[in-house]
């Protein structure tokens, strides 16, 4: 139960990163700009909310990954993927009958091997 809250809260965490990032202005360059002084590490940077929520959203959802990893280990669960696993074999009939099955029938064997051309 508490597995799936959290798993639930790790999505909505995800999902508002994704939004929080997408609104977020494209100042170009990425990496390959040199530090400069409008950008990320100044003040007025630093006090942008999308830039905090971006942190604070990236925290909770580096956090929580961690947290549902630990739990899904220590789960007392044998399996996480229960997808595969059959249902047993039913048993016979009550009702005293042996099941229908249909009857062997064994492979023919050609009765003269001379009528088969050889190739060459």
């Amino acid at each position: 139960m508490l597995f799936t809250f959290l798993l639930v809260v790790h999505a909505i965490i995800a999902a508002l990163l994704v939004a929080v990032i997408l609104m977020q202005k494209s100042e170009g360059g990425g990496l390959t700009t040199g530090g400069s002084p409008s950008g990320l590490m100044s003040a007025r940077g630093a006090a942008n909310f999308l830039t905090r929520a971006t942190a604070i959203l990236a925290t909770l959802f580096v956090t929580m990954s961690i947290v549902l990893a630990v739990l899904a280990a220590t789960r007392n669960a044998g399996t996480i993927d229960t997808s595969r696993i059959t249902a047993p074999a039913q048993t016979a009939p009550a009702s005293g009958t042996a099941p229908v099955t249909q009857p062997a029938t064994a492979p023919v064997a050609p009765a003269d091997n001379s009528a088969v051309p050889l190739a060459k």
